[in-house]
């Protein structure tokens, strides 16, 4: 009899340790990591100054393989505190090896240099997205 009750806990308890750890499996795959950008722009900046780094921003996507998902906008809030922040940018990543990688990719720092001269300030924010 305790055999069996000893049987019947270790197949409990391993039990709840498999189901705990696909849970958890599950929840990290699902996981995302949003690297969130906001930019203000020189009052020297030209227009198309501005949609060269909008289109240079857009083309990391395709220079960087650890970018899951990319979007990004202008501010059309009516709260007014942008501080000054005319275009928000959130880019996606599966770990925070993967942003890692994005940052300090060849691409990004070539898009830094591009950006660097019209650039007044900036807002950057990492977190991982919850429901």
């Amino acid at each position: 009899m305790k055999t069996l009750a000893r049987t019947l806990i270790t197949t409990l308890i391993l039990g709840l340790t498999l189901s705990a750890s696909a849970a958890e499996r599950a929840a990290t795959s699902a996981a995302k990591l949003r690297h969130v950008v906001a930019f203000k722009f020189k009052q020297s900046a030209t227009n198309e100054q501005i949609k060269q780094v909008e289109d240079a921003f857009r083309d990391l996507k395709k220079k960087i393989k650890e970018i899951q998902d990319y979007e990004w906008g202008t501010n059309v809030s009516k709260e007014t505190r942008n501080k000054g922040c005319t275009h928000g940018f959130i880019l996606t990543f599966k770990s925070e090896t993967d942003r890692d990688t994005y940052i300090d990719h060849p691409a990004h720092k070539e898009f830094g240099k591009l950006i660097g001269p019209v650039l007044d300030d900036v807002f950057v924010i990492d977190f991982w997205a919850k429901e």
